[in-house]
């Protein structure tokens, strides 16, 4: 009787590697990087001819592809068109992730998805399984494609009235890739970025709605395009993301229109509409854009330190953004309401959340506020400068943001092989690389005996 050939021939394939999900992902972007470094250093990256060094275009290719925004050099004038292409590709892939993208010529080419890709998509997808991944897949590059072609079409043609079309066009693309993958890169020159529209009701609502819809997620935005033609209702992860994210929104907005009022740096000179459009507008890109409208050095530090809490909770899951995400943040804030209130369970929209969540939860915060403060005291000893811009920059590099204090173009060597590190874990998440180091264990077959300690 002849034996049958093995149906999934790709996996088996895979076996010597030894590699999981995690550790492939981890990989995966590593090597994206990598190649970017080595685009970037190209004599033809430069406007000047000149090759970059390898540590600048190692730190600006981590930024790319990590959705950051923090640069070394200025992106309008120390790089050529082609340097700007490749760091506009590496935003892409970076934001949508590799194995999005490899998804994508899969599918082009009528390929067949195995079971060992679906693990890797579910992995960096932050899916519980892999039911649907495919077609989750196929509705991130719809979407995406869908959201940066008419933004950029809409930016296009009000940047025509103040440079040459083409240039228009360029630069309408470029941004929307950018700002939709929150990565915060611009190329208008001298680290300016959006500083020129402050008051641009246009460049502000388009923006700003590339911002959002790329921060909450392809999951939540899949759910609001089939509530309007099926199902006419939201799950629970899009209501918990619909309504945190429109409540730091606000919130941000009041704090820091209150804070800059009378600031002659920041809102100061503006009218009253344009301190609206500049206090909500900056209220949004640390939810982890980068852009800015107002001068980030020029704010009171009250408001830089508040900034610094809107970037370390940061966008939400499946997104394209960083941070602990806005879930987590909804999970420990009801944690505590419930502890407060005496209950056991905590319960958002009416659903019961199980423990294994809370402990997630609170292992995702303690790691990210653990490497945030290792980070910041390194960078205290190599960098001469006030702790609040290096807790500023590191919190900005870890969440993927990409705002900044100025402290980033003067960083050491040190300096920005630890930002770098920084922004490598902050894209993958902690989970992820703590995976990726130490896989997992398997369900464990016993329990010891409780024991009892005071807390509080």
């Amino acid at each position: 009787m002849r034996r049958l050939a093995s149906p999934l021939p790709k996996i088996n394939n895979f076996r010597f590697l030894k590699l999981s999900p995690p550790q492939i992902l981890v990989l995966g972007f590593a090597a994206v990087i990598l190649i970017g470094t080595l685009l970037l250093m190209l004599p033809v990256s430069s406007t000047s001819g000149e090759s970059l060094q390898f540590i600048d275009a190692l730190f600006t290719a981590t930024s790319a592809t990590c959705v950051t925004g923090l640069v070394v050099v200025d992106t309008g004038t120390y790089f050529s068109v082609f340097g700007q292409i490749v760091i506009m590709v590496l935003i892409q892939v970076g934001g949508l992730g590799f194995m999005t993208m490899a998804t994508l010529f899969a599918l082009v080419l009528k390929r067949r998805i195995s079971l060992r890709d679906r693990l890797i998509l579910q992995e960096a997808m932050n899916q519980g399984s892999m039911e649907g991944i495919v077609r989750l897949i196929r509705k991130v590059l719809i979407y995406s494609l869908v959201i940066e072609a008419g933004a950029a079409v809409i930016l296009s043609m009000r940047w025509a009235f103040d440079m040459p079309l083409g240039r228009a066009v360029y630069f309408g693309i470029f941004h929307a890739v950018s700002m939709f993958n929150n990565a915060g890169f611009d190329i208008f020159g001298d680290f300016r970025s959006l500083t020129e529209y402050v008051s641009d009701p246009i460049v502000n609502i388009v923006v700003m709605f590339l911002i959002v819809s790329g921060g909450i997620g392809f999951i939540v935005m899949s759910d609001l395009v089939d509530y309007r033609r099926r199902t006419r209702r939201l799950s629970l992860h899009s209501k918990v993301v619909l309504s945190m994210t429109a409540a730091l929104i606000v919130i941000g907005t009041v704090v820091i229109f209150v804070f800059e009022f009378t600031n002659s740096r920041t809102l100061g000179p503006l009218n009253f509409g344009g301190k609206i459009w500049a206090a909500f507008f900056q209220s949004v890109t640390p939810r982890t854009a980068g852009a800015n409208t107002l001068d980030i050095a020029g704010l009171r530090q009250a408001s830089q330190f508040f900034i610094v809490i809107l970037m370390f909770i940061g966008a939400s899951p499946g997104s394209t953004g960083g941070g602990i995400k806005t879930t987590t943040f909804t999970l420990m804030i009801g944690a505590v309401i419930s502890m407060l209130r005496g209950r056991e369970d905590i319960v958002l929209f009416r659903y019961r959340l199980a423990q294994e969540r809370v402990f997630k939860a609170l292992t995702v915060t303690l790691l990210a506020l653990l490497l945030i403060v290792t980070v910041s005291m390194v960078l205290s000893t190599t960098e001469d400068r006030a702790f609040l811009m290096i807790l500023f920059e590191t919190t900005s590099a870890f969440a993927t943001v990409g705002l900044s204090m100025g402290l980033t173009p003067e960083l050491s060597h040190a300096g920005k092989i630890l930002i770098c590190l920084t922004m490598f874990a902050g894209r993958l998440g902690l989970l992820t690389l703590a995976y990726a180091i130490g896989p997992k264990q398997g369900k464990q077959l016993y329990k010891y005996p409780e024991g009892k300690m005071i807390i509080g």
